[in-house]
């Protein structure tokens, strides 16, 4: 193999980890705008350890993707958790080196008028996975358990209901043949007004604060009873829930993943040996020039 071709190799290699350096940096940014609030809380996992065991959970989750397209598994996992409780974070770490056809990711909007007088999962029922394929759900059925009960959104009664149906929702999920597993993520009091203020000092990241996350503060208390009841009265032996301490993004990255492939057996898949096919070549084919005027200009 000559040079050249070792050296496009290696930036090959090296362009892949820049994507996850590139959203860890995004963090760490975040971390130096409060530097000084970091103080006495300790120090997370070195870059070294945490990318050496990304990486390496990363390339048994392709391992588990190709199980599950291969035995035609279904496969439906719930992120739920406080505002900046690092789902999101989560979510992007899982499906960044998988094939979105295989493994993809639902988050829907507030609900319109028309979904609003639907059967409450109705409109998350079209989004459940067919035979080989991953779905997961960045916030879920569960917002009636907490941002609707907490704000208002429903009444009391649609919340009894709701808690009445989801263990039998839930159940008849399971008995269908979907492995579903659901995941809190716990963040403490101090954890989200830190991570609040790292949000509103960046203008990069003020997107993400919503009127809704910014009011959330004001009802923690209403929250915490929420969740209690929630996780109370839906965690059930065939859909239980698996709480996430997810104060150090990094350890709460890891150790998700880590759990996720341990709740799904899985093997290597028979592969036929690819090979690539020479190119071929017709006398008569002549490739035309593009127009100087349709490049997009070179400003790097």
């Amino acid at each position: 193999m000559s040079p050249h071709h070792m050296d496009r190799i290696k930036d090959e290699i090296l362009d892949s980890f820049d994507e996850e350096l590139e959203l860890q940096l995004e963090d760490e940014r975040l971390d130096e705008l409060v530097a000084d609030e970091l103080a006495g809380q300790g120090q997370g996992l070195d870059r070294k350890t945490y990318f050496r065991e990304l990486f390496r959970l990363q390339h048994e989750l392709v391992r588990l993707q190709d199980w599950v397209q291969y035995s035609k598994l279904k496969v439906v996992v719930l992120f739920e958790g406080r505002d900046s409780a690092g789902k999101g974070g989560a979510i992007k770490r899982v499906t960044q080196r998988l094939n979105p056809r295989v493994c993809r990711v639902v988050a829907l909007p507030a609900p319109t008028e028309r979904e609003r007088n639907q059967w409450y999962f109705q409109r998350y029922v079209p989004h459940l996975p067919t035979a080989g394929e991953m779905v997961l759900f960045d916030r879920s059925w569960y917002n009636r358990a907490g941002v609707e009960r907490v704000m208002g959104f429903c009444t009391p009664a649609e919340l009894e209901e709701f808690f009445r149906s989801v263990p039998d929702f839930e159940h008849m999920l399971v008995r269908s043949g979907i492995i579903l597993i659901k995941y809190w993520f716990s963040i403490t009091d101090e954890e989200q007004e830190f991570r609040f203020r790292m949000r509103i000092e960046d203008p990069l990241k003020q997107w993400k604060l919503s009127p809704m996350d910014l009011e959330s503060r004001v009802h923690w208390e209403d929250y915490t009873r929420a969740k209690e009841e929630m996780l109370e009265r839906t965690h059930t032996r065939h859909a239980p829930w698996w709480v996430v301490q997810a104060v150090d993004k990094k350890r709460a990255r890891l150790n998700m993943i880590a759990h996720l492939l341990g709740q799904i057996p899985y093997e290597d898949v028979p592969k036929p040996e690819i090979v690539l096919p020479e190119r071929v070549r017709n006398p008569d084919y002549l490739r035309h020039p593009v127009p100087p005027d349709m490049y997009v200009p070179e400003a790097y």
